[in-house]
């Protein structure tokens, strides 16, 4: 990927990161999130249509994300923070579906994210949480490092 469409990407996962949060929040069906992040120009510097298929597929997924997620988890997936169960959900959802997307890159993405936003070390949980979740997901590429 080149270096503008790996700052779409990233870009874009820090607009998915407050979708998801939104919805997460007010349970907003997927259109009218998708009007609102296209009509308020959000998606401008971003990847729409990775936009658009990570969203769609992490509400639709989140069951199933979350059942990856709660083996991996100190705590119950209802108790976590919504910035780091957006994060979590998104990360899980990379892992298991967007195999063109290195494991490492992915867990990078999300905890960069999570220094910016999220509380003061959750950075360290979501690394802890996205690596053990690599090791079962992406056991072979994981095995390379």
């Amino acid at each position: 990927m080149s270096t503008s469409g790996h700052w779409a990407r990233h870009h874009t996962r820090k607009v998915l990161m407050q979708a998801i949060y939104q919805w997460q929040m007010t349970a907003v069906e997927v259109p009218s999130l998708l009007a609102e992040y296209r009509a308020a120009g959000a998606l401008k510097k971003s990847d729409p249509e990775f936009f658009e298929t990570v969203l769609r597929a992490v509400v639709n997924q989140a069951e199933a994300l979350d059942a990856h997620l709660a083996p991996l988890l100190d705590r119950k997936v209802g108790d976590l923070d919504k910035v780091e169960l957006a994060l979590l959900r998104l990360g899980a959802y990379e892992l298991e579906h967007r195999i063109d997307v290195p494991y490492r890159v992915v867990i990078d993405e999300y905890v960069e994210l999570a220094k910016r936003f999220g509380a003061e070390d959750s950075y360290k949980y979501i690394n802890g949480v996205l690596d053990r979740l690599a090791a079962s997901l992406r056991a072979i590429e994981y095995g390379r490092r």
